[in-house]
């Protein structure tokens, strides 16, 4: 168990039986009364955020998730294949599972499966990526790295806002957690 104190961001709990992330915390001292712990709490099941108040003295129980590397091979319709590293065996997850990051798969890229009680419940991406650009408008001459930018689609389908010197062809670096661009990979 664990004492509302020891609350902090990314802390996963269990609550009512579905798996929780802590996005948001809050400590306060209420004058005469207990101190209270605000949270703002994501279910990692169903990706819906709630707000919930704990007093001083509540215990909540830490969730047990276990993580396992997978390997996305390919999607069918809105359901996901991927292959357990460790042992080579394949397994589909459906897209509700895998919901906004479904943009940012590409063959081969190895992801964190998070399991809740035997159940796959969200897919982690590295932070990094890397990623070629199939389409976007031509630079002009004299771009720098200190110019605009233009919208850039990448091999996996996502888009992303790219530097001006930017080319079809290029490979470049996205971070997964905002969808932004990096740097350029030479």
């Amino acid at each position: 168990m664990l004492g509302i104190t020891q609350l902090k961001m990314n802390t996963k709990i269990e609550l009512d039986g579905d798996p929780y992330v802590v996005l948001q915390f809050q400590h306060a001292k209420m004058g005469r009364g207990g101190a209270v712990v605000r949270t703002k709490l994501k279910n990692l099941k169903t990706g819906a955020t709630v707000a919930k108040t704990f007093q001083g003295n509540d215990k909540v129980q830490p969730a047990r998730l276990d993580s396992r590397t997978g390997q996305y091979l390919y999607s069918d319709g809105g359901n996901y294949t991927f292959m357990d590293t460790g042992n080579f065996e394949q397994f589909t997850i459906p897209s509700s599972v895998v919901s906004e990051q479904v943009k940012l798969l590409k063959e081969g890229l190895e992801v964190q499966l998070l399991q809740f009680k035997g159940q796959v419940i969200a897919v982690e991406l590295p932070i990094k990526v890397s990623y070629k650009v199939t389409e976007t408008d031509p630079g002009l001459k004299g771009d720098t790295a200190a110019g605009g930018t233009k919208p850039a689609t990448l091999e996996s389908g996502a888009s992303v806002n790219v530097p001006l010197f930017v080319q079809i062809g290029d490979s470049v670096v996205v971070d997964t957690r905002t969808i932004t661009y990096v740097e350029r990979v030479s």
